[in-house]
């Protein structure tokens, strides 16, 4: 079981939005797509589901063209999409209907995620002290977080193989971005097969193994995480000490990044000359506190390529 994605490309009039796309996820895990505003993700993940057409290319899942109606695809778009004067229980209702779950099987679903979410008292009618029944919600008197939940909920409600998730940590605070993030954990040990895009490169290094980035709808930049990040060298350290360092560090030569009081972000070539530096900072007697080599963050990997250079298209 796979997904190919094979030259795919987009153009509106002269305009190419999307260009020679091409990825492949051969195992169950989460694959990021990645790039700056206009870079063509969302352009892409909508030729993916058939939202879009396409000029050129194909998409192949378990090594036919794919079809999101035929297909079970769960998707959570970056604009939500819940009917703002409708109950949250009718909609959900029909998108599982609209994905061939059947009644019984999606009213067990919603009772299992309403809970795993936190939004019963938001799906099922309620008693006011008076004994009235009181009217479930609808999406426009909810929290964004909290339609954001109920959107998660129509994404997962058929159980899906294939899960697209656009931005899917937007906006949520500390408590919901966990539990989001536990309901993506859970669906990974479920073997299920995920696209990732977002913005918030901690969150992509914490479940991606593979990832595409877009730049002005062209790839720069593809292949295993560990891979890349491991061919760019142990090149960034960081350094946290009880005295100004900068003479030392200009003294090896060290390009400074950025430093905050007590705390340096540098650049070296290698472990020498980190280590050149470490041994100036002991024979001075200096205190530190930290004092850590590492490849370079997605972060900035993600700057180095599309930095300076993201006109949105």
């Amino acid at each position: 079981m796979s997904l190919k994605v094979k030259n795919l490309s987009k153009k509106y009039g002269e305009k190419t939005v999307v260009d020679n796309l091409n990825f492949e996820i051969n195992e169950p895990g989460v694959y990021a797509l990645l790039g700056t505003n206009g870079a063509g993700k969302t352009t892409s993940i909508r030729m993916i589901l058939g939202m879009l057409s396409h000029d050129s290319g194909e998409i192949l899942w378990k090594d036919k063209p794919l079809d999101a109606v035929a297909c079970n695809v769960g998707y959570l778009a970056e604009e939500r999409g819940l009917y703002p004067k409708y109950s949250l229980m009718d909609q959900l209702m029909y998108f599982a209907k609209l994905r061939g779950v059947s009644k019984a099987a999606a009213l067990e679903r919603i009772k299992y995620w309403s809970a795993r979410f936190e939004v019963d008292e938001y799906i099922y009618p309620s008693k006011s002290s008076r004994g009235k029944k009181v009217p479930p919600k609808k999406p426009e008197q909810l929290s964004k977080g909290n339609q954001q939940k109920i959107q998660l909920i129509s994404a997962l409600i058929s159980d899906p193989e294939l899960l697209i998730l656009d931005e899917p940590l937007s906006g949520l605070d500390p408590v919901n971005t966990d539990l989001f993030k536990s309901v993506i954990y859970e669906q990974i040990e479920k073997k299920k097969f995920l696209i990732m895009s977002s913005h918030q490169m901690p969150t992509v290094e914490e479940f991606c193994t593979d990832i595409t980035i877009l730049n002005k709808s062209k790839t720069v930049l593809q292949g295993n995480l560990n891979e890349i990040k491991k061919g760019y060298g142990r090149v960034h350290l960081f350094i946290k000490c009880e005295e100004n360092i900068e003479d030392l560090i200009t003294g090896c030569n060290i390009e400074l990044i950025k430093r905050k009081e007590s705390e340096y972000h540098l650049k070296v070539t290698g472990e020498e000359q980190a280590n050149e530096l470490l041994n100036r900072i002991i024979a001075k007697k200096i205190m530190l506190i930290k004092f850590e080599l590492r490849e370079p963050s997605l972060h900035e990997i993600f700057v180095e390529k599309v930095g300076g250079d993201n006109e949105e298209k």
